[in-house]
């Protein structure tokens, strides 16, 4: 399937996520739970066909056939393990914040990774988006800033839930980056269980340290709960992983901008909701979906022009045996 396509379906299926939080009464810390833990049996039992298909493969590749996904080195199980931290600290702080906020200014925040992604990548992967790719991403910034001034609330309450959101920005973006340099030899179900296992037993480990209850919750909670990890979590968040294999970490958190504009439309046109957007917020939005266009466009004609590497990052070193009986890496 086009790489391009699960991205543009991964970021659609994000853009409910805020506004059906607003129907939760459960805790922030149970709704980020429960998105990451009802989705680990389907994630699980795909990752489990995932790794026997790699075993088949394995045993009956050609002697000089070249394995294309090893498995989880050390590296890359420490990066998973830090990435599923960082997405638990994501997903608590920015449900959190929209207890303070506004459906949009808090999405706008958030969705403010690809800013920290670029200098993130920057330094550690030595990654840097093209010039177009680069004007996309400040025109969806500028463009997501506007949305932010057309819902902005000038009150302590706001700003400690604009406090939120920026902290769920920052450790989005790094868990974005890790996946970027993880998933170029750990395959996409393999990788989403395993972060998302480690995310739902850190926000586990601090329900109960702040004695938080995870169960007990109304009805509607429950449909909040699943609907999260259906969509969101399920779709969105992994068909974004599985992106990162192809795209930049930028590209990926810019495509992500989408999001916003697509929940400030469902937070308009659900009646329980009914944040009516300001005329800049519309205004914000088309800037958005151009400077998306942008991106996107420049990241899949790179992605797909000729002679280009599909994987630009280096994988981990494997070995074979010499003729001799030595090791020796290809």
């Amino acid at each position: 399937m086009s790489p391009l396509l699960v991205l543009i379906g991964a970021v659609l299926a994000t853009t409910y996520a805020g506004p059906i939080v607003r129907f939760a009464a459960a805790p922030a810390l149970a709704i980020a739970f429960w998105r990451l833990t009802l989705v680990l049996p389907v994630t699980g039992l795909l990752a489990w066909g995932e790794g026997r298909g790699e075993k088949f493969a394995l045993a009956n590749r050609e002697p000089t056939q070249r394995r294309i996904e090893p498995l989880p080195s050390h590296l890359s199980l420490f990066l998973m393990a830090l990435a599923g931290f960082l997405l638990a600290c994501h997903f608590w702080s920015w449900i959190a914040s929209l207890r303070f906020t506004t459906v949009a200014s808090s999405v706008v925040l958030v969705s403010l990774k690809p800013v920290f992604a670029w200098a993130i990548a920057a330094v550690w992967l030595r990654e840097h988006p093209t010039r177009i790719e680069a004007w996309g991403i400040l025109l969806a910034v500028l463009g997501a800033s506007l949305i932010g001034l057309g819902d902005a609330r000038l009150s302590l309450g706001a700003l400690g839930g604009d406090a939120l959101a920026v902290l769920g920005a920052l450790t989005g973006a790094g868990y974005y980056v890790i996946g970027r340099r993880v998933r170029q030899t750990v395959g996409i179900w393999r990788y989403a269980t395993s972060v998302y296992a480690v995310a739902a037993a850190a926000l586990m480990l601090l329900a109960l340290v702040r004695s938080t209850p995870l169960v007990g919750f109304a009805g509607r909670d429950w449909v909040v709960f699943g609907g999260l990890a259906a969509g969101p979590m399920l779709i969105g968040h992994t068909g974004m992983n599985y992106a990162l294999r192809h795209f930049r970490a930028t590209t990926v958190n810019v495509a992500a901008l989408g999001e916003p504009v697509g929940a400030s439309l469902i937070a308009w046109l659900v009646p329980a909701i009914h944040e009516v957007p300001a005329p800049v917020t519309v205004i914000g939005a088309v800037v958005v979906l151009l400077g998306i266009s942008l991106s996107l466009g420049a990241g899949s004609r790179e992605r797909y022009a000729p002679m280009q590497r599909e994987e630009p990052l280096p994988a981990p070193r494997s070995w074979e045996e010499d003729e001799g009986g030595g090791r020796r890496a290809r």
